[in-house]
């Protein structure tokens, strides 16, 4: 990557991290709890996003940075919350990221959006099972009870809610990134003309020939 190229992926990266953390901040301020506790935090949507336009690795960094700076500004939950954001945005997001790197069609994305759906709702009811005893200090089958109830609907229609909001804002959101040269434009295809027949190429050299002889 060239040093201007790189310069343009940091900086995409800081706007893609603002607005991953504005969305946050957004879904704080949404009132409706799932079960009187668990709120909806859209900041995936972002984070998906960036990984389509920016690569892989981007959301992976996306995750982590904005994780961080939640930890440090709106969240309560510590290292511990700080470790379930990070391990939940990347599960969702950088199968469809690399996915998306290889085969750059609508299909192939929700195709890995689904995967990586199902794989964070495995993985965050794993996580529940297995961490939620320890840091908020309640008896493990008080979360075991939960978590067919709770927590499994609860990450199912986060990670859908996502996935319908990445399919619609996509193609605008890299639009305006492209209009004010943050990404490269889309390249278009070289068009190379078709190759002429032998009996095309045999009739042109017999007018030729005519032309010359007359």
């Amino acid at each position: 990557m060239k040093a201007k190229d790189r310069i343009k992926w940091i900086v995409s990266t800081g706007v893609f991290c603002a607005f991953a953390y504005a969305l946050t901040n957004l879904g704080n301020l949404i009132p409706v709890r799932f079960a009187g506790f668990l709120s909806f935090d859209p900041k995936d949507v972002a984070i998906v996003i960036a990984g389509f336009a920016l690569g892989p690795w981007a959301s992976v960094a996306i995750s982590v940075i904005v994780s961080f700076i939640e930890m440090l500004t709106i969240s309560s939950t510590g290292i511990i919350g700080f470790i379930m954001n990070v391990l939940s945005s990347i599960c969702y997001a950088l199968i469809p990221s690399l996915m998306y790197k290889k085969l750059r069609t609508f299909k192939s994305a929700l195709f890995a959006l689904t995967i990586s759906s199902v794989l964070t709702v495995v993985v965050m009811l794993l996580w529940n099972y297995l961490i939620t005893p320890l840091y908020m200090h309640v008896p493990r089958e008080a979360v075991s009870d939960m978590l067919l109830p709770v927590f499994l609907p609860f990450n199912a229609l986060k990670c859908l809610m996502n996935t319908v909001i990445v399919a619609v804002f996509y193609k605008p959101i890299v639009k305006a990134l492209r209009r004010i040269k943050l990404l490269p434009r889309k390249k278009q295809p070289v068009l190379t003309p078709a190759p002429k027949s032998p009996r095309i190429i045999a009739c042109n050299e017999y007018i030729s020939y005519k032309k010359s002889h007359s």
